[in-house]
């Protein structure tokens, strides 16, 4: 019943955001050149909310499974924002030499370094880290890979900066076609290397004890779903820009509707993050009318109360236990 409603839900959900934008609600006149330009732009906004959407909310799911925790999202633990290092990087130096998939591949590079480097920080006391140290050395790591993300932006030429600061929003602008195909690739071989990888997820979501007797090599997955996670997170982000929490909302709002078996939860994390996104860009190109509001606010204002909730609830579960 529930999987009824949810994929009734969608199509209608994504016909409603289609509907929507600045001029009002509705399609525009596609017998005119600028109705034209104007379901063009909405149709590639529509694509790229969903590639971004589905890579982030994907991501969120394996971090969620792999650390037992459902505050666990790129985001949080700073692989959004080593990510975002890397892009910015590659947008103000210029990232040509690789061609189309010099950004993506620039900004994976910086987030598997920044994710590396919280699980160092967070592993400092010996042992596996906990889940709030690794949090906590995701927003310091975060902290600091946002500042050197404004030096650079104020070293930068007035477009440079221009560029950035928008992208840092969050900005669903689709970029060249062989750029969103080439992200299009990353992100469908990553969803589905780790929904090939997800009974083994489901052991590992036991522990790593239960993994062993069971004959699953812990590590292994580990490190592999930890890597496709990473990858789909930057290539979000080098899509995209620094959009939080959708990782964390929809991963959860999923494991309600669906249970924790991640061959259902992988793919319906996916559909439900690319249909979460392009409602909040709907939103954010609407609300404000004609002023657009960038869509990783609308994110941001939907995602920090709903933090506070999950963590309000394991705290007291952890208090009460």
């Amino acid at each position: 019943m529930k999987a009824a409603l949810f994929l009734a839900a969608v199509p209608l959900l994504l016909g409603i955001s289609m509907l929507l934008g600045p001029s009002g609600i509705g399609l525009p006149d596609s017998s005119t050149i600028s109705g034209q330009a104007i379901l063009s732009l909405r149709f590639g906004r529509f694509f790229m909310g969903l590639m971004v959407g589905a890579a982030l909310s994907a991501s969120g799911t394996v971090f969620q499974a792999i650390l037992r925790n459902p505050l666990a999202e790129p985001y949080v633990l700073g692989v959004s924002g080593g990510a975002g290092l890397g892009a910015a990087l590659s947008i103000l130096v210029g990232g040509g030499i690789l061609g189309v998939a010099g950004l993506p591949l620039t900004a994976f590079v910086f987030a598997v370094i920044t994710l590396m480097a919280v699980y160092g920080i967070a592993s400092q006391g010996g042992g596996a880290p906990s889940v709030y140290s690794l949090i906590l050395s995701g927003v310091i790591i975060s902290a600091i890979c946002s500042s050197v993300i404004m030096f650079l932006v104020s070293t930068a030429d007035f477009e440079g900066m221009h560029t950035v600061v928008w992208w840092m929003l969050g900005n669903l602008q689709p970029g060249t076609l062989q750029e969103q195909l080439v992200s299009l690739a990353f992100i469908a071989a990553a969803i589905g290397a780790l929904w090939m990888l997800a009974p083994a997820l489901n052991v590992l979501t036991l522990g790593r004890e239960m993994a062993h007797y069971q004959g699953l090599n812990a590590d292994v997955v580990i490190k592999s779903s930890l890597l496709l996670a990473t990858l789909l997170a930057a290539t979000a982000v080098s899509m995209g820009g620094m959009i939080g929490f959708v990782g964390l909302i929809v991963p959860h709002v999923m494991r309600m509707l669906f249970g924790p078996d991640h061959r259902w939860l992988i793919p319906a994390s996916a559909v439900g993050g690319g249909t979460f996104l392009v409602l909040c860009d709907a939103i954010a190109r609407s609300v404000m009318a004609p002023v657009e509001i960038p869509v990783g606010v609308v994110t941001a204002l939907c995602g920090g109360p709903f933090f506070l909730i999950i963590l309000r609830r394991k705290m007291t579960h952890a208090w009460i236990a």
